[in-house]
């Protein structure tokens, strides 16, 4: 099977690193990365645009293209590639409005019933203005479009909330949702779907702030942990049945059927799980500590998936916990320095770890950063605490200046062990 994967991050690498381990694949990756490069052709799209993969799809006849990121997704990569005959796992741009627009997702929420927090919907700045001056503190401010996870802010007060809204509408317009502050864990709940057919994957944890005990700005993840204990089987079998499903369901009844995966992030709250917000493709790092644990049957499922053939399909999933710790650059995530020579790669991965590339490229003598996430070191153990050992001893082989990374990936699921 000849598969393409569109991307050049972290969560591409992980994918394709977990299909080149299955039998009769051929591999290309656009645009890729150094490290994609030791398990696929990378092929840089000679345009910008879908317009670029288009060309890249064409000299390579794919039996299935895999699409990583979400901003081709919004941009219509799926339409577009389908309209041409080719068999692409990733939603059409209409569906991908789930995450394209956090508005739209919330009129999804309330029209299927789906648990979410409160919330008013702003148009103005003015609006906004107002709306901050009635809402409870602590309050979430969320830009309505794409954001990189950046477009989050958690205010406690209204000077704060005043100082989030001019950032907000800045960098990404006027647009603005409010929200209620919801407590608990969360949970990332990531299934792959054909449009009808749904199969779930292990639960994962996301660690979103730069700082250790979630101080700091959001940033795209700074790392990730899955261990088979995050959800209980009663929780896993009420996600599915009060969100997954019927969010499935609706946008099937709509006419814009959900093909791809879909990652519920999740608040775990005494009254049950609620959703904070919806992605439409693999997350990242999830993907990183998720596919590591995956044994086997992952192109199978996707194909499937892209065939609208997933009923019956299963994968199978090693028992130990895995841990994904990100290395981000100087700067990161506001100004994030690149050009800085990476070394200890290979020493990381002797230590047994595997080192997914992200902002990365190929210098004149060495590796360097080229993006705010660089690396994310992955590994597995018998018990968690073993997983996040292992992850650390990788992290402390590698070296670039101003190397940022978090500490506490996976702490909060020791309670579990």
């Amino acid at each position: 099977m000849k598969i393409l994967v569109i991307g050049g991050g972290g969560r591409e690498h992980a994918i394709t690193w977990r299909l080149a381990q299955e039998t009769g694949v051929r591999l290309w990756a656009s645009p890729g990365n150094p490290g994609i490069a030791r398990v696929a052709t990378c092929l840089a799209p000679p345009r910008s645009g879908v317009d670029g993969y288009l060309q890249v799809a064409d000299s390579i006849q794919p039996d299935l293209t895999v699409v990583g990121p979400e901003a081709p997704l919004v941009a219509g990569l799926t339409d577009a590639f389908q309209s041409r005959g080719f068999r692409v796992l990733g939603p059409a741009r209409n569906a991908a409005q789930l995450e394209a627009s956090k508005i739209f997702a919330k009129h999804v929420m309330a029209e299927a019933a789906i648990p979410t927090a409160g919330y008013r919907v702003t148009q103005t700045p003015d609006e906004a203005s107002a709306c901050i001056r009635d809402f409870r503190y602590p309050l979430v401010l969320k830009a309505d479009g794409l954001a990189a996870g950046k477009g989050v802010v958690i205010a406690d007060n209204l000077p704060e909330a005043e100082s989030a809204l001019r950032t907000l509408r800045s960098s990404f317009g006027p647009r603005i949702l409010i929200e209620e502050f919801l407590q608990g864990e969360e949970a990332s709940f990531i299934v792959l779907s054909d449009g009808r057919n749904v199969l779930p994957l292990e639960a994962s944890q996301d660690h979103k702030t730069i700082h250790d005990d979630d101080k700091g700005p959001n940033t795209g993840g700074m790392g990730a942990y899955c261990d088979g204990r995050i959800l209980t089987a009663a929780q896993t079998a009420e996600i599915m049945d009060r969100v997954i499903r019927p969010t499935i369901h609706y946008m099937e009844a709509q006419g814009t059927p959900f093909s791809g995966f879909l990652y519920a992030g999740l608040m775990m709250t005494q009254q049950g799980p609620k959703v904070l917000e919806f992605n439409v493709r693999l997350g990242d790092p999830e993907a990183q500590s998720l596919l590591h644990r995956i044994q086997g049957g992952f192109a199978n499922a996707l194909f499937a998936a892209a065939s609208g053939k997933l009923g019956g399909v299963t994968l199978d999933w090693k028992s130990s916990p895995s841990v994904c710790v990100v290395l981000a650059s100087a700067g990161y995530p506001d100004q994030p320095r690149t050009g800085d020579p990476i070394s200890g790669v290979e020493q990381a991965e002797d230590t047994g770890a595997v080192v997914f590339q992200a902002g990365t490229r190929a210098g004149a003598t060495a590796l360097e950063t080229a993006g705010g996430r660089v690396l994310g070191v992955t590994a597995a153990g018998v018990d968690l605490r073993q997983a996040i050992d292992n992850a650390y001893r990788g992290v402390a082989a590698i070296h670039f200046d101003g190397m940022q990374f978090r500490k506490d990936i996976g702490r909060k699921g020791l309670k579990r062990w």
